[in-house]
């Protein structure tokens, strides 16, 4: 609580906070120390508040263009307040968690652009909320559950924005219940059969009274059946005919052909029936098994059929499961990541954090589209990049004629990383491995080369002992040592990622747990910077150029650094950051060494000393 002289004042002090939360609170132009009490009695001195014996028990903020984040824990200091109305401005994002107010009885959300996934535990304990008004939103996802056990609550507002789902067998006798264009999928509960037929309209999966019956199951798993019969044909048939044809060519031909006919059956049999068709059916207790929930609002809507109608490709299987690039019918092309180490995590963890996922945005992030929840299995569906992953780049097979990534463009995808990671950084400051899992094959690149990170931020997700066997951050020198990780250990990983990008070599750390050594690439690094000309440590790709070893080798400073063995000595990210950001793809000193000096004489010339790496690798 605030230590002030009258209550009057503490509530100044807590409006104060509360408006300093704004963005633009312009509008509460008398919210300030010149009149240094909001209530006198009944009468409210502040603009939007309303008052009851000195207490603030109304606040309506209505129209004012208000953003910025809405500070609940200064107004849970406000113990008489009763309604809050915040409608018809431009606050934007998840819902603030609005259930530390337990004693509103009205809220009034609407005509904002507020959006993401409401958590299914947003409304518990709001047990004297008797309306609430989210309309005219971009909420996605289930109606939250947490609604149904407040008996008070006589008016719901939800029309207008991208609820998914049945209709939660609600039991209050309504005065008003809108759920209008929505997606919305289902019986209409049996307590709501006397609702208004236009508040439940714009939803095309619903049914039942007071809109039209529902067909019948036995309609329904009859088409069903049939569908999956007409497709197992239709690959009995493609399989009989390749087979037919591979008795007639050449034994490499077949052998061939044997390849193909194993991938198609690999992709209808996890792509198609067995996992989607009964993932979209109902389970006993009406639940909807196969609902897509989109945390963006600038893709197009899609749902697991579509998935299952749509061209697909198996991608490889990755250190968490299987991906597939699946083709939309008259749509992008998108991956479904499989995930099946992700057990230990409940419904409410998994849909806040990858609802905060959702919310993220910016230039070196791949967005995440879509997930699909089933507590054994998770899909979290993205846009398919087409350049592919840092990884294939450095050391896939290229075509003929196809040229390798040379030193401005690994600069760039450098920076691209540095800047996308120190956004998560600072977007999720209470977690100790904000990315987790960086690798080169978890770097995409679209087609300017600029990257994108991928499989971010899943640690507080994937269970503790998969993770500790996969991720990238528990391969570590502090892991190896002494089973911990610290806010240094992502910077580790991108050391190791800038040695890999400036050597060509593929990192052992991937793959285990670094114990030094010259299977450790940092070691062989360090080795061969001492004992040997410094340009022998660089990718054969970049031996090409002539106007920029001089940056090079400040990269391979930086990436040492950030891979010192010692976490004490080891470089912070904004260290590393702000010296990347430095580098250009051209010496600025170039003009003091020869235009016709060879490459050996410029790299020889360039070797660093030990003074140039006073650190250890792993002492």
């Amino acid at each position: 609580m605030f230590a002030t002289s009258s209550f009057g004042d503490n509530n100044a002090v807590i409006l104060l906070a509360f408006k300093n939360s704004l963005s633009n609170p312009s509008k509460l132009y008398n919210w300030n120390d010149t009149i240094n009490n909001p209530c006198s009695g009944d009468t409210a001195n502040w603009v939007g508040l309303h008052c009851s014996d000195d207490n603030i028990d109304k606040l309506t903020l209505e129209g004012m263009d208000l953003s910025g984040k809405i500070d609940i824990d200064s107004l849970v200091q406000l113990p008489k307040l009763r309604a809050l109305s915040l409608k018809n401005n431009s606050f934007e994002g998840p819902l603030p968690p609005v259930n530390k107010l337990t004693s509103l009885r009205a809220l009034y959300l609407s005509y904002n652009k507020f959006s993401g996934i409401i958590p299914d535990y947003a409304f518990a304990g709001m047990n004297s909320l008797t309306q609430l008004y989210l309309g005219n939103n971009d909420f996605t996802g289930p109606i939250p559950s947490s609604l149904v056990p407040l008996s008070k609550l006589v008016r719901l507002s939800l029309e207008n924005n991208q609820f998914q789902g049945e209709i939660p067998d609600f039991q209050q006798e309504f005065t008003l219940f809108n759920v209008a264009n929505n997606h919305l999928t289902g019986h209409v509960p049996v307590a709501l059969a006397g609702v208004d037929p236009s508040l439940l309209a714009g939803n095309d999966g619903l049914c039942g009274k007071p809109l039209p019956a529902c067909k019948s199951s036995k309609k329904k798993t009859i088409i069903v059946i049939v569908v999956v019969a007409v497709a197992v044909l239709a690959l009995a048939a493609i399989v009989a005919f390749a087979c037919f044809r591979g008795r007639r060519t050449k034994t490499t031909q077949a052998k061939q052909l044997q390849v193909q006919g194993t991938q198609a059956q690999t992709k209808f049999s996890v792509m198609a029936p067995k996992h989607f068709v009964e993932s979209s059916d109902h389970d006993q207790q009406g639940k909807n098994k196969g609902l897509l929930n989109f945390v963006r609002n600038d893709r197009e809507r899609f749902d697991l059929q579509d998935l299952l109608r749509a061209s697909a490709e198996v991608l490889g299987t990755g250190n968490f499961g299987s991906s597939y690039k699946a083709v939309l019918f008259d749509g992008p092309a998108m991956v479904v990541k499989r995930f099946r180490e992700m057990n230990n995590a409940n419904k409410e963890e998994f849909y806040e954090h990858i609802t905060r996922l959702g919310t993220l945005s910016h230039r070196n992030l791949l967005p995440l589209v879509a997930f699909y929840y089933r507590k054994d299995e998770k899909l979290l569906i993205s846009d398919f990049i087409e350049n592919g992953s840092l990884a294939s780049h450095l050391h896939g097979k290229r075509g003929s004629g196809q040229a390798g990534l040379d030193w401005p463009t690994r600069l760039k995808i450098i920076k691209g990383v540095a800047r996308g990671l120190t956004y998560l950084y600072k977007e999720f400051p209470s977690l100790t491995l904000p990315h987790g899992h960086l690798k080169s094959s978890n770097v995409l690149l679209d087609h300017t080369f600029e990257p994108l990170l991928t499989d971010y931020a899943l640690v507080p997700l994937v269970n503790k002992d998969h993770a500790l066997k996969v991720m990238v951050a528990y391969k570590s020198p502090e892991f190896t040592q002494s089973d911990r990780t610290t806010r240094k250990t992502d910077v580790w990983s991108l050391g190791i990622l800038i040695l890999e990008m400036l050597t060509g070599k593929f990192p052992a750390n991937y793959l285990r747990q670094g114990k030094g050594g010259n299977a450790d690439l940092a070691s062989w690094v360090n080795s061969v910077v001492r004992e040997e000309w410094t340009g022998e440590v660089f990718d054969m790709e970049m031996r090409g150029t002539k106007n920029g070893e001089g940056e090079m080798l400040k990269l391979l400073k930086i990436g040492m650094c950030c891979c010192e063995w010692r976490v004490e000595r080891r470089w912070d990210l904004r260290e590393a950051v702000d010296k990347i950001e430095e580098l250009k793809d051209r010496d600025s000193d170039y003009d003091e060494f020869s235009s016709n000096a060879s490459e050996g004489e410029i790299y020889s010339s360039r070797a660093m000393t030990d003074d140039d790496f006073s650190f250890s690798i792993n002492a």
